[in-house]
């Protein structure tokens, strides 16, 4: 049981890890793909924007087929499509081509972010200490891969599909292999072969008595990290150029800088959690990030700027990966079985993209008419604001957001695969 524990947690590591690639060789090259397509400028944030709200359709979607469908078997397929449609992306020449591309890997990523945190809180339960830091560390792991291929692509002046087809073809049969020992969790305490589908009374009521009043706080905590995210991904290089009057070359150090502290404090986030609980974790995670907005919009220089974006790093990369496991803690707790954190998360997601969404216009709209130092200010406000919800994180070191006793050995069952 231990061995089927292990695999399904290096698999699931694996498909964060495959899922970072393909997002930042997505959004890394988007120059590149605007040059692919003659997509004007006016048109451009049209389908920036269509991909995070066809992703929060997509994560809703995944709420209602996980109460038929085991998470493990839609993750199974919806990573494929993600890197499928990643591919057609860079095959395309035509900009219908390119909505319908863009269009598909929106909606599989909803469903994918949705079902890769459900058997993470899963199998956190399952090992009854945190290790959900550590899925998202191979996320951020990934990213960086995938940032550097981006990089090299550029650097060469490699078509798009020069670049993504190799990628696409090492990831796709890697991560379908890699599918076959996804673990799922049921309420039952067992988890089912994975040919039977999830359609019992059980099942189908999982998640179905946690509204989104009792989901509230956490949803705030999430959108309010993801706009601190996207301020940092969309607006660190401007800043840094413009008002710390760095050079352009410089200007590209602080998101790679950002991705390797986020990578660094991930990987050793789960050991704070094991030690401090969650809620000190989230709290300390909440002010240093706020340390960090403060010393950006503060920095007389680009140099003390990098250091603020360095602190951000540290700080936000706990707050998502510990508000999807209080999901699940919360919905077990609400609903009785371990089950119910499946439409929980899938919720919760939601709000990864309204974030996404949210942070890049409001920090612009703020600088145009303000100044960007003064933007600063704003998601360094949202982000202390979790330190009011941190008591939602769970209360004592030995509850990492799913549920209050360790689950007996019976209570893991088999791996998708039938192990």
């Amino acid at each position: 049981m231990t061995d089927v524990l292990r695999r399904g947690r290096a698999s699931l590591a694996f498909g964060f890890f495959a899922q970072g690639v393909a997002f930042a060789l997505l959004v890394t090259r988007i120059p590149a793909v605007q040059d692919r397509y003659g997509v004007s400028d006016a048109l451009l944030p049209v389908f920036l924007a269509a991909v995070p709200i066809l992703a929060g359709v997509g994560s809703v979607v995944s709420e209602r087929l996980v109460r038929r469908v085991r998470p493990s078997r839609l993750l199974r397929w919806s990573q494929p499509v993600v890197l499928l449609a990643l591919l057609g992306v860079g095959a395309g020449d035509r900009v219908a081509e390119l909505a319908v591309a863009l269009a598909v890997f929106g909606l599989a990523v909803g469903a994918l972010d949705a079902s890769m945190n459900m058997l993470g809180v899963s199998l956190q339960r399952a090992y009854a200490r945190s290790i959900m830091l550590g899925f998202h560390a191979t996320y951020s792991l990934g990213g960086i891969l995938g940032a550097s291929l981006a990089w090299a692509g550029a650097h060469w002046d490699l078509a798009l599909w020069v670049s993504y087809l190799p990628v696409v073809v090492v990831l796709l049969p890697a991560a379908l292999v890699g599918s076959r020992w996804y673990v799922d969790g049921d309420g039952g305490g067992a988890v089912e072969d994975a040919g039977k589908d999830a359609t019992d009374a059980a099942g189908a009521g999982a998640g179905a008595g946690v509204g989104l009043k009792v989901l509230l706080p956490l949803c705030l905590v999430m959108t309010f990290a993801y706009i601190g995210d996207s301020t940092v991904s969309n607006w660190s290089a401007k800043y840094l150029q413009d008002v710390l009057g760095s050079s352009e070359q410089l200007a590209t150090v602080p998101y790679n800088v950002y991705m390797v502290t986020t990578l660094v404090g991930r990987a050793v986030g789960d050991l704070g959690v094991r030690r401090f609980g969650a809620v000190a974790v989230v709290r300390g995670g909440a002010v240093v990030a706020a340390g960090g907005f403060a010393v950006v919009a503060s920095a007389p220089g680009a140099w003390v700027g990098m250091l603020g974006f360095t602190l951000l790093g540290f700080g936000l990369c706990v707050l998502v990966p510990q508000t999807f496991a209080a999901a699940g803690r919360l919905a077990a707790e609400r609903d009785g079985r371990p089950g119910a954190s499946d439409a929980a998360v899938a919720r919760l997601n939601v709000f990864n993209y309204v974030g996404f969404l949210i942070g890049s216009p409001l920090v612009g709209a703020l600088g145009d008419a303000w100044s960007y130092r003064g933007a600063m200010l704003v998601p360094m406000v949202l982000v202390l604001v979790t330190v009011v919800y941190a008591r939602s994180f769970g209360d004592r070191p030995d509850r990492y957001g799913v549920g209050h006793e360790r689950p007996r050995t019976a209570d893991v069952g088999r791996g998708s695969n039938g192990l």
